[in-house]
């Protein structure tokens, strides 16, 4: 049996800035209804910018969904139409300054694929170069370039539970001790 379900209607409860969120009704395998709360999201970019001193630039920012400050891998949200890469070029450059002479990715994952649709793309940036970030007007970050040996000790001490950013580490980690070969 293949497990699908098919797609009867759907109607939009929200519209914002960054998502909308809608309700699916769908039909299930055994032919009964049920309904589906989904968020739309138009995918983001996340970056691992990695030294050649084995550590990544990351970013602090405040998180008002979870009240708390979280060190995080840069990222952002696409712009309509844009390319994946396109956008992780420009969210290096805003929010770290960082300019990169090779941007490779790496992969693309579903964040929470339970209630929305979002893909990250995620890429690792090398040959990194300094220079002024330009945040958004509405974000406030802090730059922080960490070993990644430390990032995984914090990933282990629950100091950073950003789903994003673990992925990244431990990708980052595997590519450093070459196990992976992007």
């Amino acid at each position: 049996m293949k497990y699908e379900e098919k797609t009867l209607s759907k109607k939009e409860f929200y519209k914002g800035n960054i998502i909308n969120v809608e309700k699916w009704q769908v039909l299930l395998p055994n032919g009964k209804e049920a309904s589906r709360d989904v968020v739309i999201h138009p995918g983001a970019s996340v970056i691992i910018p990695l030294t050649e001193n084995n550590e990544i630039y990351m970013v602090r920012q405040y998180r008002k969904p979870v009240e708390a400050e979280l060190l995080e891998l840069p990222a952002g949200k696409l712009d309509a139409g844009e390319d994946p890469e396109v956008c992780a070029k420009r969210e290096l450059k805003e929010e770290t300054g960082l300019d990169a002479d090779e941007i490779k990715h790496v992969l693309s994952f579903n964040s929470t694929p339970g209630f929305s649709n979002e893909v990250l793309h995620m890429y690792v940036a090398a040959g990194l170069h300094e220079g002024v970030a330009c945040a958004d007007e509405d974000e406030f970050l802090r730059i922080e370039k960490v070993p990644v040996k430390k990032l995984l000790d914090m990933i282990s001490s629950r100091e950073i539970t950003d789903a994003k950013t673990i992925i990244g580490i431990l990708l980052a980690d595997r590519i450093l001790k070459g196990e992976m070969i992007i």
